[in-house]
């Protein structure tokens, strides 16, 4: 659902950035990359505004509930490449739509402000606390689950990052399997140890 120029409401927004992506081989390249991985949100996670980049390598979108927007800031983190990565604020409040741009629609209110105090909290903490990559502004214990959870993640190889996108898709094990040419054991071998149903049932708890 777009928000409408001239609207007020209650939202969740959420504003994301690419990690080190100044330094990737080929910044168009990257930007492929993210563009896939936020199409890969808007078909999984519901949203008010999906998932889109603007300025640089800074994505955005907005959410009906807390939930949707941990689930969209996952799904962008597993479906990058392997060698890519994502940190992501996340803030309640109202959104106010002021006008547009080539970006489109502009907007302004404390769900953005909240949202970018959280990601500046990602970068002043991710000196001590590696592989943290989501915070939500004023979270109390969500924030313990997304920690946990950024913690876990931040270990995947691309494969078990693949496996659990998949889940998160729809797809049973066994055509999990089919696609990555192992055995539907081996699959759910990997699930367990790597924590991703972990991760999954956390989710679905938070929801």
């Amino acid at each position: 659902m777009e928000v409408k120029p001239g609207t007020e409401r209650d939202c969740v927004a959420v504003i994301g950035d690419l990690v080190g992506s100044r330094n990737a081989p080929s910044r168009a390249a990257a930007q492929e990359a993210l563009i896939a991985a936020l199409a890969a949100a808007a078909e999984i996670a519901p949203a008010e505004q999906a998932p889109v980049p603007t300025i640089g390598d800074e994505f955005q979108s907005t959410h009906t509930t807390l939930g949707d927007a941990l689930l969209a800031a996952l799904v962008v983190r597993l479906a990058l490449p392997e060698d890519m990565d994502a940190r992501v604020g996340i803030g309640r409040g109202t959104v106010e739509v002021v006008g547009r741009s080539e970006y489109g629609l502009t907007q302004d209110g404390p769900a953005w402000w909240n949202a970018r105090e959280a990601i500046e909290e990602v970068e002043r903490r991710a000196s001590r606390q590696t592989g943290l990559r989501t915070w939500v502004h004023e979270g109390g214990t969500v924030n313990a689950y997304v920690m946990a959870r950024d913690h876990l993640v931040s270990g995947f190889d691309g494969r078990q990052r693949r496996l659990l996108l998949g889940l998160l898709q729809g797809h049973t094990q066994r055509e999990l399997a089919a696609r990555e040419s192992i055995s539907p054991s081996a699959v759910s071998q990997s699930l367990r140890r790597s924590g991703a149903l972990a991760v999954l049932d956390g989710l679905e708890q938070v929801r």
